[in-house]
């Protein structure tokens, strides 16, 4: 398999894992966002960072300044903006709004060097978006009401700077995905500063919740990063954006299968535009589409 290829298979898996958020979050009980944000980014982090003292491969930390602050903005930035949209205004909203960073991923891919930005990209994306619409409105009007801006435009600058984190990690394809760690740790912490500022603590209760915490440390809010970025730094990064629609899709039926919500003709009908953006995204790369290379007539 070409390096392309499997870069890209690994970097889809985090869209599996991300799906996954939606029932490990249900599950984990009362505990506020940035306190829950600052267990799971510290589990990974630590994890990650035994891993690397593990194999003598802590060098990989030692990356310059711009690195880590390009990789702390993206995961923390991100997360801090969107839980700011979320608190002041509407969910339906503000989700969808959200929404707009693999759309952005893929427009913001075309300035990259090496990368071309071509028509099928474009309309891949687009109904990719407008499953994720359906979805998230369940088929019902929007009514943006000018009193929730300052949340809407959190949610907007969390799609730009998840977008712009995806896309500039790119230019630093020579830092290996190992220093993830890193930035998992300085997010914690900075969740950490955010809870005690902002929230009441109020921790997992039972077992079963603190299991739940501990299972979107290591995948959702875990691996799913690390795999992400090895997937948008040496993957079709293009493509990559565009199957990421299939999160809240896949999310939605995990949600049905384990209780926490329910299947309507929306969530079809999303299916199908989802997995038809990302077949028109991935066009060019389809097996029928490959042309075995002409033979030299002698």
């Amino acid at each position: 398999m070409p390096n392309r290829t499997r870069a890209t298979m690994i970097g889809l898996t985090a869209i599996l894992m991300w799906s996954m958020l939606g029932v490990f979050t249900g599950g984990s009980g009362a505990v506020p966002p940035f306190l829950l944000n600052a267990f799971c980014f510290g589990l990974s982090g630590s994890v990650a960072t035994v891993w690397l003292i593990a194999r003598a491969r802590t060098a990989v930390l030692r990356q310059p300044l711009r690195v880590w602050i390009v990789g702390t903005l993206g995961l923390f930035g991100y997360h801090a903006l969107y839980f700011t949209a979320l608190r002041t205004a509407p969910l339906v909203e503000a989700g969808l709004i959200n929404y707009l960073w693999p759309l952005l991923i893929v427009l913001f891919s075309g300035l990259l060097p090496g990368e071309r930005l071509r028509p099928h990209h474009l309309a891949g994306v687009v109904l990719g978006f407008a499953g994720a619409a359906l979805l998230v409105t369940a088929g019902q009007s929007l009514a943006l009401d000018g009193d929730y801006a300052f949340g809407y435009l959190a949610a907007f600058l969390a799609a730009v700077v998840w977008a712009g984190y995806s896309v500039t990690s790119r230019r630093f394809s020579g830092v290996p995905s190992e220093a993830v760690a890193g930035f998992c740790l300085a997010t914690a912490i900075l969740s950490l500063i955010c809870h005690a500022a902002f929230e009441e603590t109020v921790l997992p209760s039972t077992p079963m919740e603190w299991s739940m915490v501990a299972l979107l440390g290591a995948f959702p809010v875990g691996l799913a990063f690390f795999v992400w970025d090895h997937g948008v730094k040496h993957g079709d990064i293009q493509l990559i954006g565009t199957a990421a629609y299939a999160t809240p899709v896949l999310s939605t039926l995990l949600l049905t299968l384990t209780g926490y919500g329910t299947l309507g003709w929306a969530t079809a009908v999303s299916c199908a535009l989802v997995t038809l953006g990302a077949v028109v995204a991935a066009w060019e790369s389809l097996p029928f589409r490959r042309r075995a290379p002409k033979q030299a007539v002698t």
